[in-house]
């Protein structure tokens, strides 16, 4: 593979989960920020996404982070090419290495039923369309676009808020901010090379 087929955008989830195991209901929040570099300009443009549900887990709203930014990237009926990064070993382990052996078993496993099975199968046809590589990154450890993506998280759990598809973003005021009160310990990433992302040299 060369580098990637379609058009390239660089995606950063992240899912929030208030009170994720204790009893009562637990609401739950996921957010991202979507990513994409105008390719005469080289301008980076940044689109933002959050949902929430009233009573939710985490591994839930990780899942429905994939499913909201993919259906917001295929709305007009775009394929790209994603580099999607998480925080949540559960998205990038599940769909580098469980799916492909779930789906090979007729989305089965042997071990027992596969939690969320219909949000894994959402994800799958969401994301199918696409190319897309899975990146891991520590969470909570100062990295710009991770951080932000948790904040949008986090107020959507908070505030019960939706924001209807992908919307213009407030990152760059945010990292403003976090930057001058001394919050943010990493640098911004840069737009990721399309050849380095999908393997090519």
């Amino acid at each position: 593979m060369s580098g990637a087929a379609h058009p390239l955008v660089a995606v950063y989830a992240d899912e929030s989960c208030l009170g994720n195991g204790r009893a009562g209901a637990t609401p739950g929040g996921a957010g991202g920020l979507v990513e994409w570099k105008h390719p005469r300009t080289g301008e980076i443009l940044r689109w933002d996404y959050w949902i929430s549900e009233p009573d939710t887990t985490n591994n839930r709203m990780a899942l429905r982070s994939v499913i909201e930014a993919f259906r917001g990237l295929s709305r007009k009926g775009n394929t790209f090419s994603v580099v999607f990064t998480s925080d949540s070993k559960y998205i990038v382990d599940g769909m580098t290495q469980w799916v492909p052996s779930w789906m090979k078993r007729n989305w089965t496993r042997k071990t027992g039923p596969i939690e969320n099975l219909e949000l894994w199968q959402e994800a799958v046809a969401e994301v199918e369309a696409h190319q897309c590589a899975w990146r891991w990154v520590r969470g909570h450890n100062g990295h710009p676009q991770n951080e932000y993506a948790n904040f949008l998280a986090t107020r959507a759990a908070a505030e019960r808020t939706a924001s209807r598809g992908l919307v213009p973003s407030g990152f760059e005021a945010w990292v403003s901010t976090q930057q001058a009160k001394g919050a943010l310990r990493g640098v911004v990433d840069p737009f990721p090379p399309a050849a380095v992302a999908f393997g090519g040299r």
